[in-house]
Protein backbone atom coordinates (compact mmCIF):
# COMPACT_ATOMS: atom_id res chain seq x y z
CA UNK A 1 0.00 0.00 0.00
CA UNK A 2 1.42 3.15 -0.85
CA UNK A 3 1.74 6.26 1.28
CA UNK A 4 -0.83 8.38 -0.17
CA UNK A 5 -3.48 5.48 -0.02
CA UNK A 6 -3.14 4.79 3.09
CA UNK A 7 -3.23 8.90 4.22
CA UNK A 8 -6.37 8.78 1.52
CA UNK A 9 -7.69 6.13 3.80
CA UNK A 10 -6.96 7.37 7.22
CA UNK A 11 -8.53 11.11 6.54
CA UNK A 12 -11.26 8.96 5.59
CA UNK A 13 -11.52 6.97 8.61
CA UNK A 14 -11.21 10.37 10.95
CA UNK A 15 -13.77 12.10 9.02
CA UNK A 16 -15.84 8.70 9.41
CA UNK A 17 -15.51 9.01 12.80
CA UNK A 18 -15.96 12.09 13.71
CA UNK A 19 -19.28 12.18 11.84
CA UNK A 20 -20.58 8.93 13.73
CA UNK A 21 -19.36 10.64 16.70
CA UNK A 22 -20.67 13.72 16.62
CA UNK A 23 -23.97 13.43 14.42
CA UNK A 24 -27.04 14.62 15.44
CA UNK A 25 -29.36 12.19 16.90
CA UNK A 26 -33.42 12.85 16.77
CA UNK A 27 -33.93 10.38 19.75
CA UNK A 28 -34.75 13.47 21.91
CA UNK A 29 -37.54 14.83 20.12
CA UNK A 30 -39.32 11.65 20.13
CA UNK A 31 -39.22 11.58 23.95
CA UNK A 32 -42.76 12.37 25.43
CA UNK A 33 -43.34 15.74 27.81
CA UNK A 34 -44.10 14.70 31.08
CA UNK A 35 -46.83 15.56 33.11
CA UNK A 36 -47.19 17.09 36.28
CA UNK A 37 -48.32 13.60 37.51
CA UNK A 38 -44.94 11.62 36.51
CA UNK A 39 -42.69 14.35 38.04
CA UNK A 40 -44.60 14.06 41.68
CA UNK A 41 -44.57 9.98 41.30
CA UNK A 42 -40.34 10.18 40.14
CA UNK A 43 -40.52 12.39 43.68
CA UNK A 44 -42.81 10.10 45.84
CA UNK A 45 -40.20 7.43 44.90
CA UNK A 46 -36.72 9.75 45.58
CA UNK A 47 -38.62 10.77 49.22
CA UNK A 48 -39.38 6.77 49.83
CA UNK A 49 -35.55 6.19 48.96
CA UNK A 50 -34.72 9.21 50.94
CA UNK A 51 -36.39 8.18 54.22
CA UNK A 52 -34.91 4.50 53.83
CA UNK A 53 -31.41 5.91 53.93
CA UNK A 54 -31.82 8.14 56.60
CA UNK A 55 -33.36 5.10 58.50
CA UNK A 56 -30.48 3.15 57.69
CA UNK A 57 -27.87 5.66 58.24
CA UNK A 58 -29.14 6.70 62.01
CA UNK A 59 -29.52 2.70 63.17
CA UNK A 60 -25.83 2.85 62.07
CA UNK A 61 -25.21 5.29 64.24
CA UNK A 62 -24.27 8.39 61.61
CA UNK A 63 -26.84 10.22 63.03
CA UNK A 64 -27.74 11.90 66.44
CA UNK A 65 -31.08 11.08 67.29
CA UNK A 66 -32.33 15.19 67.42
CA UNK A 67 -31.38 15.49 64.21
CA UNK A 68 -32.76 11.85 62.90
CA UNK A 69 -36.07 13.09 64.19
CA UNK A 70 -35.88 16.52 62.55
CA UNK A 71 -35.30 15.00 59.09
CA UNK A 72 -37.28 12.53 59.65
CA UNK A 73 -40.60 14.87 60.10
CA UNK A 74 -39.55 17.11 57.02
CA UNK A 75 -39.25 14.67 54.53
CA UNK A 76 -42.44 13.17 56.09
CA UNK A 77 -44.25 16.33 55.70
CA UNK A 78 -43.24 16.79 52.18
CA UNK A 79 -44.09 12.98 51.64
CA UNK A 80 -47.45 14.10 53.10
CA UNK A 81 -47.77 17.17 51.15
CA UNK A 82 -46.72 15.22 47.32
CA UNK A 83 -49.40 12.47 48.12
CA UNK A 84 -51.52 14.84 48.44
CA UNK A 85 -51.51 16.27 45.15
CA UNK A 86 -51.45 13.43 43.95
CA UNK A 87 -54.40 12.26 44.77
CA UNK A 88 -55.74 15.54 43.51
CA UNK A 89 -54.27 15.29 39.63
CA UNK A 90 -55.32 11.23 40.06
CA UNK A 91 -58.95 12.34 40.87
CA UNK A 92 -59.14 14.45 37.99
Amino acid sequence: MSETLGLALGCLMAIGLFLYTFWPENAFASQRQKTRLDYLLERKEQLYENLRDLNFEYRAGKYPEEDFVAQRTQLENETAQLLAEIDVLEGQ
